[in-house]
Formats: C-alpha cells, structure tokens, sequence
C-alpha cells in the first residue's frame, strides 16, 4: 500500500512509472475524488467554525434573557450538515485506502522496463553447465527409474500435481531442508522459527495476497484460515501492528514450510515433473529493515540465497526482473534460476524481492528509536531455496550413465550417502 501524502504529491510521476509494469491509473478519477475530499473538509472546517461562534453568541444571549430557539435550530442544522459532512470524508477515505490498497508498488529506478520474461535483464551467471556422454534424462524419468518419485500413486491418493517421494528421495528433500537450514542459521546470520502452516485473512491482505490472489490459495471452508502459499505470509505477519526498535534492524529470519497454491494461473506450464506442484517445500529468508539499508540488504539476501547453489555447485544464472514482470507488492526483484539439463533450460528456484514499505503499511509494521518518531519499516523476502526444485536440480545436474545419482559432498552427512541408485525391487515400491 502507498502513502497517501506521497501518492497525491507524486501522482503523474507514479502513474507513469506504473504504466511500465501495465498498470494504467485513472489520475483524473483519482484527482477529483481528492478534490472532493478536500472541499468536505475545508467546509466542515468552516462549518465548525461557525458552530463554534454561533454557540457562543446562544450563551451571551441566554445571559441577557433573550429567545435563542431559531438560533439554536440553526446551530442543529449545522451540526447535521457536519456530520453528512463527516460521513461523506470517511467514504472518500475509504475509497483511497480501496484503491490504494489495489495499486502496485512501484518500481525503483534500477529496474528495466520491460513488459515479459523476455525483457528480464542477467546481471551473472555462477558455474558450468555438466556435460555428459549420454543423453540427460528429466527428474520424471529419472525419479521412477530409481523408485524415489511416484506420481500414479499421488493421483490416486489426492489428484494431479501431487507426488510422493520414496526412500532416498525423501530423504534428499529431507535432506535439503535441513542443509538450507543450517547454512542460514549458521553461516548468514539468520534466526530460524517454524511458523504455522494456516494462516488468517489479515495476514495475506498485510502481504498483498489478498485480495488480488484469491483463486491461487487454498481457503480452509466454515474457518477464517488458509493454507500458506509461501513462509513469508505468516513470518512477515509476526510483527503485524507492531513498533520494533530501530536498533535491532535488520531482522532476519528464516522458516521451513510446505506451501500450498492453486496454480490457478498457470494452467499448461510445467505440467510435467515437480516442478509447479500444488504442494512443495520450501525455506524462506525474511528481512525487516531501515529504508535506508533496505537495498544493501536485497543484495545480501540474493547472496545468501545464491549461495546455497554455489555449496551444492549447482550453475544458475541470476536476473533482474523488469517492470512488467515483477509480482505487483515488489519494489525489485531478483529471480535465480538454476540449469537443469533433463530441461536444456534454465528454472527459477528462488525470487528475492524488496517491497520498501508496501507490505509494512498494509500490515502496520514500524520502527522507531528514542530519538526518532516511528516509520514504517522496509520487507525483504526470497526462496532460500525452493526444496523441490533443488531436489529436481541434484537429480538432473548429477545424474550418472548407470542411471544414479552423485550427492554432491555438502549434502553427503545430511543424505548419508555419496549416491542414490536404484534398490532392490520391493512390492510395495513403484
């Protein structure tokens, strides 16, 4: 959400940074509800006002023993008037925060503008792409082949786009997890929780899920709660209406959970494999900080998120989305999209976003010191990483001509092994 002060000071320049990102706002609609809102206010100013001398000139008179009635009705009409008045403020107020609330952030002045994927600007690119002396197989032949990916099964217990892991394969997403965890906790400075998996209506709006991106989550029926579509719901939401200390900004953190989404715009995309699930894991980084550093730490984040790839020396390239491409809450973003050769393509596996004070306004998020009055913080977030897509990344990058599958030797302790083959047939494996 925007500040109101800011957006009518600013309004031509934000609109046409807007159309960048093809959003077209009605300026002139905007514009004449502010006039009408100012002209409520400056007359009920007047109006109070004269009320005000009005009930002084009804006391002098009573003190003299004059008839003050007529007066006095007056004075009534006038109070009615205030209150229409007043009714008719708040309705123009309400209609600014509706509309605010509906409007993307905007992009900062680094982005490039740009309406599709295709005009997404690579800012680098970490690692080699293997080559093999065979052709590479994609997770979904590899995943069955080894015994370690059933999708019949996941079909058959819920529906299409569900999968269930076996034996190693579990234990590899298990794995990650926890390797993602540890790093982050251990080498870059974040404090880990473990959030609940539902949360409630206020927390999606205060991250701009709601009310946009109703069809993509899954609501809980008969209950005020949803399935979480990311970590950074319900982590962002922890310090919702509250004023944090501006000395202990940054705060960072970091959450398992499963997410959950509709996928409701993405209907012929990535339909095969695990790559567009309606239920994944994933790790997420989360940023709280002062404006003023918010950009420092964006790049941080993208580095941490980067490095996981790096320890499992997994090539990806990173870019920076432009303007029509970006989610309508981010300010900027980078995506990291990791090389799978099963692919010949490169896949995103992580988004690092900085939504300034977009997300902090909509959840009432501040921060303040003894010597400052309080403001609204600047949000951070990004995959670190996207569990599933990591795991289809070992499978494809690492993937061997007998069919198995190298661990790299950051993730050996966690899997307990330095490869994944296929195991003796068993009758209740794939």
């Amino acid at each position: 959400m925007h500040d109101l002060g800011y957006f009518r000071s600013h309004l031509d320049a934000i609109a046409e940074r807007l159309a960048t990102r093809g959003f077209q706002f009605d300026v002139s609609a905007f514009r004449d509800l502010d006039v009408q809102r100012r002209a409520a206010l400056t007359e009920v100013e007047q109006l109070k006002a004269q009320v005000n001398s009005e009930s002084q000139a009804i006391g002098k008179l009573k003190k003299q023993g004059a008839d003050t009635s007529e007066l006095q009705i007056t004075v009534r009409a006038l109070g009615d008037r205030i209150k229409s008045l007043d009714e008719k403020v708040k309705e123009v107020d309400e209609t600014f925060r509706s509309q605010l609330a509906g409007i993307p952030n905007v992009p900062h002045s680094s982005v490039p503008t740009g309406k599709t994927a295709d005009d997404n600007l690579e800012v680098r690119r970490w690692g080699t792409a293997p080559k093999f002396d065979f052709e590479p197989k994609p997770h979904w032949d590899l995943g069955p082949e080894l015994g370690i990916l059933d999708f019949d099964r996941a079909a058959k217990v819920t529906g299409a786009r569900f999968v269930v892991y076996w034996e190693a394969g579990a234990r590899l997403e298990r794995a990650l997890m926890n390797f993602m965890l540890d790093t982050h906790t251990r080498h870059h400075g974040y404090t880990e929780i473990l959030p609940p998996f539902m949360v409630n209506s206020a927390s999606l709006y205060g991250t701009g899920n709601l009310p946009k991106f109703a069809d993509d989550l899954f609501k809980i029926d008969k209950h005020d709660f949803w399935l979480v579509p990311t970590a950074e719901v319900p982590v962002t939401n922890l310090f919702r209406d509250e004023t944090l200390d501006v000395e202990k900004l940054p705060i960072c953190l970091c959450a398992y959970t499963p997410c959950f989404r509709s996928e409701a715009g993405a209907y012929g995309r990535d339909v095969r494999g695990i790559i567009r699930q309606h239920q994944f894991q994933k790790v997420e980084l989360v940023k709280f900080t002062r404006p003023e550093q918010s950009y420092e730490e964006l790049d941080k984040l993208t580095a941490d998120a980067e490095d996981i790839l790096q320890r499992l020396g997994l090539p990806y390239r990173t870019v920076v989305l432009c303007t029509g491409d970006m989610g309508p809450s981010s300010s900027k973003t980078y995506d990291i999209e990791v090389w799978l050769p099963g692919q010949n393509a490169y896949k995103e596996i992580s988004s690092c976003s900085n939504y300034e004070a977009y997300q902090a306004r909509r959840a009432n998020i501040r921060a303040k010191s003894s010597k400052s009055k309080a403001d609204h913080v600047h949000t951070l977030n990004g995959s670190g990483l996207a569990i599933g897509r990591t795991w289809v990344a070992i499978v494809e990058n690492y993937q061997q001509a007998d069919g198995s599958i190298l661990v790299p030797e950051a993730l050996q302790p966690y899997v307990g092994s330095d490869r994944i083959a296929a195991q003796p047939s068993k009758s209740f494996r794939p």
